[in-house]
């Protein structure tokens, strides 16, 4: 009875707390929610930049004909339509959760491998509290050279994931499907 009474007798304690531990709960939150938006531009990279290299292996010719033909006007650009589509940039919610600026695909040829390189290129995820302060007071020592670069990325230029695969060229042309299991 004695701790019901002294709990009554302290109203409004939790809505006190409530008021004064949302506004750094949201903080955290938002901070959270960037950096983890962060990750997954760098994990959908890594998934496109592979499926775009096992594609361009599997169904791209050594012809020349075909090359600089179908290769370039069709296959590179129906692969780069489905990178671009699947890292999110095509979508306006996703585009800006990400902080999007610019997706590209390159192939480059050469005599025994193709160099596919994806590149994405972001906003700053300008997280307000972070940015609030000069990069002076941040990156004073021991710091140096990396706080300041990781400061510009995050208040200033944003930056760029660059992800190379390197794939053998083939003889001969297959279609990417999947293979079927066989039937007993």
């Amino acid at each position: 009875m004695k701790i019901f009474n002294f709990l009554k007798s302290r109203k409004g304690q939790a809505t006190t707390e409530v008021v004064l531990l949302f506004p750094i709960f949201f903080i955290l939150t938002l901070f959270i929610i960037k950096i983890y938006g962060l990750l997954i531009v760098v994990q959908k990279a890594e998934i496109a930049s592979f499926y775009a290299a096992k594609r361009w292996q599997l169904e791209s010719h050594r012809a020349v004909k075909w090359a600089d033909g179908w290769d370039n006007t069709f296959l590179k650009k129906d692969i780069e339509k489905k990178v671009v589509d699947y890292i999110g940039y095509n979508n306006p919610a996703m585009r800006k959760f990400l902080a999007l600026k610019k997706v590209k695909l390159e192939i480059e040829r050469t005599n025994v491998w193709n160099n596919v390189t994806l590149t994405v290129t972001t906003y700053p995820p300008a997280i307000p509290f972070l940015c609030s302060y000069d990069i002076r007071q941040v990156c004073k020592n021991p710091y140096g050279l990396a706080c300041e670069r990781g400061y510009n990325f995050i208040c200033k230029k944003g930056g760029s994931i660059e992800v190379i695969k390197r794939v053998p060229n083939r003889d001969r042309p297959i279609s990417f499907r999947m293979p079927m299991s066989k039937q007993p």
